[in-house]
């Protein structure tokens, strides 16, 4: 035992852990995982390749039997089990993998569906036509050679690759701490990168992606939405892209709608994807299809939605490309071998790479071919010599004894090298012939000219660069086709959740509470003036309905708070309840604190420079914003204006820069005035002042007063009236504003101060949640200074809450087809 001690080693354990997991780390870098930025190639596609060459199973020959190639390749040159090799050979061989197939198969190597290709015993392969570049010139020097894994075989490092395949076939692998996904390209686009590059070193990578590499192009087509993310992975080599479907939405002869899918996602397994949609189907996840056919052949991919008569096909394509993989991302991360390193690489740097990679391929070639052609011219040079003498050298080979004693004599004798010796001793007697004689001649001449054309092409790099431009455009003339995936402009197309509800006009109501809820505009019908309505929600004892608007699922609500704050919220974000619920909390809705309420309710669908929003607020200060400056909202919310102690905001309407603004108090003054009296201010500042309130007065409202229109006050015990707005003089803004209703303990304060011109309806909420419709026409018209008449029957200790204008309807008819009134209207639209 003490003499086998000595034999042992003490190791650091945590150090060897760390070594071996480095050495087995930088093994799948480099020899298996990722590709080389000169060929594009795995070691295991370029092993396949190579073998096939070697082989001689050319594009022009007769297939051969897959596992004979799996056998070349697992024998001399990978390492690794025949079904990695098999797998590997297959996908170069699918045209929905490969954007350029290199291997040409025949039998059945799988489908778009995911079904696997037949064992290799019963397939055959050769190289296709396209690979056969990647090979040219192989024999010619042009790439080094490395020992195989045993050291019994030589096996190219890189390949020549005549095309740049790692940008035209893409690649995708996963190594240990990094993966790389590069999409594929068109051929001629590429090219034409390159030759862009070749001609104009410092072009910027936005120009080769305006004039000649647009993005990737899938083998399977479909569509990339924008071009931001390919933009992102050409600058910086990172990126991710959305990629949908092709459809087009048809009609069959009875006028029923259908999709029908032409193209795929790339890598998109087509059965899966329809299984997905049956299920989505089966659980209702998506409504209206009523039939699903997969009708692909060999002419192409075609799949069939049958969509149900009454339904909308627009969206519920929209929510096939949300809900499956009609639309899918792909993450680009151009990651490669550079120097036997991983790289991240641009567009450009890809391209530099294989251009300096080409260089060097016409460098050593043009060197081979001129070595040949100075050891030929050379040879020639010697059977020259001894044409020129021919009898001295006919009787110098006679009379030696030997071979070697001749060969000596000539070298001697002549001045000649012992190649050119030999030559001349295995010269036939034929050669002699006057018409030899003139062939050898010729030949060497031309040898001369070759030989100094090949000295200038390594001599100026431009002349290199012109070899490799001219062979890339016949690669280009012989291999290009048209691109099959489409490029949208913009980012208009990508799938917003507007697009997967179908618009509708709706009613939204706040509370005083903060829930917030919204229900179709047909769900109250028109009643007479006095009647006792119909309960519109089920409300607690301290909660009342503040706020009601008219809006569209596909609008922009904007909610301003009393803390001057601005929020935002989609139609269709606005939780849908029945006619009695109260609703979901706000604060769920949108991120508001527990001390803060919506004093006004905009909704918008644009957000122009030629509009503003006029705020005013409990103290009597207004102010004038442009809207474009509400355009960016987070989520978070955003300060709408700057409120100073003790005030409050409460009103924010949208104008078109032009209106009348009228603002009226809780004790019954209105001032009227023109808004360009308040300038237009930032979105932080505080205002002007816009009414001079007198003692324990308020602001209860403000709003836009057209000409020809009538004021509509109604007050807290359930009177109104409807008075002209000729009683109300124009004023300068930051008066005290002029009488517009007689206040007693019957009639109780003013709640509201609205213009209307008595063609539209009014809805009429109370504290408890009961809902009267009336038509403001039915209003009596009457003087600024009276109490108005009764509107609503209240009960003891009942109030009106809050009054809100919709669009007429004709009397128990249900509101349908409501006008949306926004900013496409050219008019103000309904808030609050």
């Amino acid at each position: 035992m003490d003499q086998e001690r000595p034999q042992v080693q003490e190791i650091n354990l945590g150090q060897e852990m760390r070594t071996s997991f480095l050495d087995y780390a930088m093994s799948v870098i480099v020899s298996r995982a990722l590709p080389d930025v000169r060929d594009g190639l795995k070691p295991v596609h370029r092993r396949i390749l190579y073998a096939m060459h070697d082989l001689g199973m050319y594009s022009d020959k007769a297939y051969k039997k897959s596992a004979r190639i799996v056998g070349e390749v697992i024998g001399k040159y990978h390492p690794h089990g025949d079904s990695a090799v098999y797998e590997a050979m297959v996908r170069m061989a699918q045209d929905f993998n490969f954007r350029y197939m290199l291997v040409d198969g025949h039998g059945n190597f799988g489908s778009v569906d995911g079904d696997s290709a037949a064992a290799m015993r019963y397939t055959e392969a050769r190289m296709s036509k396209i690979s056969m570049e990647i090979l040219r010139d192989i024999n010619k020097d042009t790439i080094d050679y490395d020992d195989n894994y045993d050291g019994t075989e030589r096996e190219p490092v890189v390949l020549p690759a005549r095309f740049p395949n790692l940008l035209v076939n893409g690649a995708s692998g996963i190594a240990v701490g990094m993966a790389t996904n590069i999409p594929p390209h068109q051929l001629g686009e590429v090219i034409d990168g390159v030759l862009a590059l070749s001609e104009n070193p410092d072009i910027t990578i936005q120009e080769l992606m305006d004039d000649y590499i647009y993005g990737p192009d899938f083998p399977t087509g479909g569509e990339i939405l924008g071009r931001s993310g390919i933009r992102n992975a050409y600058e910086t080599g990172k990126g991710s892209i959305t990629i949908r479907s092709k459809a087009d939405i048809l009609e069959d002869s009875n006028g029923k709608p259908r999709i029908v899918v032409n193209e795929i996602p790339f890598q998109v397994n087509k059965a899966r994807l329809i299984e997905k949609i049956a299920e989505l189907v089966r659980d209702k996840k998506i409504d209206g299809i009523t039939d699903l056919r997969d009708e692909s052949d060999r002419d192409g991919l075609r799949i069939v939605i049958e969509v149900r008569r009454d339904a909308n096909p627009n969206v519920v394509l929209n929510n096939l490309y949300k809900q499956t993989a009609l639309q899918t991302s792909f993450g680009i991360n151009m990651l490669a071998l550079v120097n036997g390193q991983p790289e991240v690489l641009n567009l450009k740097q890809t391209l530099s790479h294989y251009l300096e990679h080409q260089k060097e391929i016409i460098t050593r070639r043009t060197q081979f071919e001129l070595d040949k052609a100075e050891a030929r011219a050379h040879i020639l040079e010697g059977l020259r010599t001894a044409l020129d003498y021919l009898d001295e050298v006919i009787t110098l080979i006679r009379e030696s004894q030997t071979t070697d004693i001749a060969r000596d004599e000539l070298i001697s004798r002549f001045g000649l090298s012992e190649k050119q010796a030999q030559a001349i001793l295995d010269m036939r007697l034929q050669r002699l012939t006057g018409l030899e004689r003139e062939k050898i001649e010729n030949e060497y001449q031309e040898l001369t000219e070759l030989i100094a054309e090949l000295k200038a092409i390594l001599a100026d790099e431009n002349k290199v660069l012109e070899i490799v431009r001219e062979e890339l455009l016949e690669l280009k003339e012989r291999f290009n086709d048209k691109r099959q995936t489409d490029i949208t402009v913009g980012g208009a197309d990508l799938i917003e959740d507007e697009d997967l509800i179908p618009e509708e006009t709706v009613v939204v109501t706040v509370t005083h509470k903060g829930y917030v809820k919204r229900l179709p505009a047909t769900t109250y019908k028109t009643q007479n003036r006095g009647g006792r309505g119909i309960q519109g929600m089920n409300m607690n004892d301290d909660d009342f309905v503040e706020h009601l608007l008219t809006t569209s699922t596909h609008d922009t609500l904007l909610f301003f708070t009393n803390k001057g704050k601005v929020y935002r919220a989609k139609g269709y974000e606005i939780p849908e309840f029945s006619r009695t619920a109260k609703g979901l909390p706000l604060i769920n809705v949108i991120e508001i604190d527990q001390d803060e309420w919506v004093n006004a309710v905009i909704t918008v669908k644009e957000y122009l420079s030629d509009w503003y929003l006029f705020f005013t607020t409990k103290n009597g200060i207004s102010k004038r914003t442009t809207l474009e400056q509400f355009a960016n909202i987070r989520r978070g919310g955003l300060r709408a204006i700057n409120l100073r102690e003790d005030d409050e905001l409460i009103s924010v309407r949208l104008t078109d820069g032009s209106k009348q603004m009228m603002i009226g108090t809780k004790a019954g003054h209105l001032i009227r005035f023109n808004e360009e009296d308040v300038r237009v201010m930032g979105r932080t500042a505080s205002g002007v002042k816009g009414i001079s309130l007198r003692e324990d007065d308020a602001v209860i409202s403000m709003d836009i007063l057209e000409p020809g229109s009538e004021v509509l006050t109604v007050t807290s015990k359930g009177y109104g009236k409807r008075t002209p707005e000729e009683e109300y003089r124009m004023q300068n803004r930051g008066g005290k504003g002029i009488l517009t209703c007689k206040l007693n303990p019957r009639n109780g304060h003013v709640v509201a101060v609205k213009p209307v011109t008595g063609e539209e309806d009014l809805m009429i909420m109370t504290i408890d949640g009961v809902l009267i419709r009336m038509s403001s026409e039915s209003i009596s018209t009457t003087g600024r200074n009276t109490q108005g008449v009764k509107l609503i029957r209240l009960g003891d200790e009942e109030e009106v809450a809050t009054v809100a204008r919709v669009e007429k309807e004709d009397e128990e008819e249900e509101i349908e087809n409501q006008e949306e009134e926004t900013l496409e209207d050219g008019e103000s639209p309904e808030e609050e």
